[in-house]
């Protein structure tokens, strides 16, 4: 077993988004989000199968969800729960650092 860390690696000039999953089991997957400046595409949601559970850890990001005035704001420590389906897009992340996210998707436990 080795240890990482989430702060390694990170692109000075990133051109899109960078996605990497750190853990995927049966029910849930960790993905690491390095943006810096980035936002989703005009008309562009997010319309996901499992629930979300994201936290900023570097940097700062909007984040709207649909009908919803108005975005969200996420600076370091900040997080929230997205339920699946729930349509959400991010609105802008800071320019000038990358924006750390940790995002964890999971399928709701049955009761």
């Amino acid at each position: 077993m080795t240890s990482k860390n989430l702060y390694a690696d990170l692109p000075e000039h990133l051109p899109d988004e960078l996605f990497s999953t750190l853990l995927t089991a049966a029910d849930v997957r960790i993905e690491r989000i390095i943006s810096r400046g980035h936002a989703s595409p005009e008309g562009f949601w997010y319309d996901q199968d499992q629930h979300e559970w994201v936290i900023v850890l570097r940097g700062a990001a909007r984040l709207r969800l649909e009908g919803e005035e108005p975005p969200i704001e996420l600076r370091v420590g900040d997080f929230v729960n997205i339920p699946a389906h729930r349509r959400h897009r991010v609105e802008w992340t800071t320019p000038n650092e990358p924006t750390v996210w940790l995002a964890v998707f999971y399928r709701a436990l049955l009761s």
